[in-house]
């Protein structure tokens, strides 16, 4: 990707609030479904300077399964710019998530979508053991689970960040009652979104992807303070499906046109990651 025009962001300390690394180096998880070809942190770099992010988090991928060193190394390899979420075992040691929290770790995620390491009956005893390290759980799930256990998710002792706008099925009668869980969750103060991946629910699809600007836009009046931004970047599940590339400065630049605000635009680029993964305060450029 060219970065001979202007960063499409211009404000100081946006962060990519989800992102991947995949090296061949590291191993791949016995099972693994999607293998996208490698994807640098020096590749990253290159994609930081198109679209202006000066922060990122590192997701471990299903890829690695429970081996988080991909993500360890490429946050220490960003530096205190980085921040990373983590897949771990239901079996993972107190020692364990202690390096992880050292390391940048502020999560865990439940790709539930695919065949994963912990369950949803895993998650209350997760949730317990990460409390004390004020980390949350990031959850990718089918949207039609969400009624039945909104009021688990509920009682969770940490906040609850869904992936991908939730995952809704627009257009279909599940994605109205997954919302309201989802809004729910948001005006208790127990969730986040990341407005993130528009092209994995998308029917119109790009550059547009007007109808994800609908969602995104609900979510925004809803709750903006609860809202975070990433690219998904290498972008795993669209690389499987053989389609065209995705244009990652066209998808920022959809966004900002979402947000009916520079204000809200920076809250969602820049506080919001701020409290979500601990970053200090952003410096004027």
């Amino acid at each position: 990707m060219s970065a001979t025009h202007e960063p499409v962001i211009g404000f100081a300390g946006a962060c990519d609030c989800h992102m991947h690394v995949y090296d061949s180096r590291y191993p791949v998880a016995s099972g693994a479904k999607l293998r996208p070809p490698d994807a640098s942190v020096d590749d990253y770099r290159q994609l930081q300077r198109v679209l202006g992010t000066e922060r990122l988090v590192v997701v471990t991928p299903s890829t690695y399964g429970t081996d988080n060193a991909s993500t360890v190394d490429a946050i220490s390899a960003f530096g205190d710019c980085a921040r990373g979420v983590a897949v771990v075992p239901a079996s993972v040691t107190d020692a364990e998530l202690d390096r992880l929290h050292r390391s940048g770790i502020r999560g865990i995620r439940l790709n539930l979508r695919l065949p994963a390491p912990a369950t949803l009956d895993d998650l209350p005893m997760l949730a317990a053991r990460i409390a004390a390290f004020g980390w949350h759980v990031q959850l990718n799930l089918p949207a039609e689970w969400l009624p039945d256990i909104g009021a688990k998710l509920a009682r969770l002792p940490v906040a609850v960040v869904f992936d991908h706008y939730g995952h809704l099925p627009l257009g279909t009668p599940q994605a109205e009652p997954a919302f309201r869980v989802i809004a729910d969750l948001l005006s208790a103060g127990k969730a986040w979104v990341k407005i993130s991946g528009p092209y994995l629910e998308s029917r119109e699809g790009a550059p547009d992807y007007g109808d994800m600007r609908t969602l995104a836009v609900r979510y925004m009046a809803l709750a903006p303070e609860r809202m975070v931004w990433g690219s998904d970047w290498p972008h795993p599940s669209e690389h499987a499906k053989g389609g065209e590339p995705i244009d990652d400065r066209t998808v920022l630049q959809a966004f900002l046109r979402w947000c009916d605000s520079t204000d809200v635009a920076q809250r969602v680029l820049v506080s919001n990651p701020q409290v979500l993964y601990g970053f200090p305060d952003a410096k004027p450029a």
